[in-house]
């Protein structure tokens, strides 16, 4: 079964955290609308390497929208990989993810949505 994913760059134009949380639930809204079934979120790691601002604030985004029920889930890209559990029940269902360039590369820079 062929999955409809749909590629989101958060941080294309250097936004601020409000404005990148502004574009996450247009996002969030329109997959959900359009019935795309996967979500790859590019938000980068910090140009320092310790973290971000809008990697933490994607990923609480998600948490509480996993929380409400509004995904089914997220998979952080460092944790994107087979031995991964989560990834490996979605590679199961959708083969075809086995040839992104990011799995198994422990990219802190993005963030996997399930809708």
């Amino acid at each position: 079964m062929t999955i409809k994913v749909k590629v989101v760059n958060l941080e294309e134009g250097r936004p601020t955290v409000r404005q990148m949380e502004h574009h996450l639930e247009r996002e969030l809204y329109a997959a959900a609308h359009d019935r795309t079934d996967l979500l790859k979120l590019i938000h980068g790691y910090g140009s320092k390497g310790v973290g971000g601002a809008l990697r933490d604030a994607v990923r609480a985004t998600l948490a509480r929208h996993k929380n409400s029920g509004k995904i089914r889930d997220f998979i952080a890209g460092e944790e994107f990989r087979i031995s991964d559990q989560a990834t490996w029940d979605l590679l199961k269902r959708s083969p075809e993810l086995k040839k992104d360039q990011d799995l198994g590369r422990g990219n802190k820079g993005i963030t996997i949505v399930l809708m």
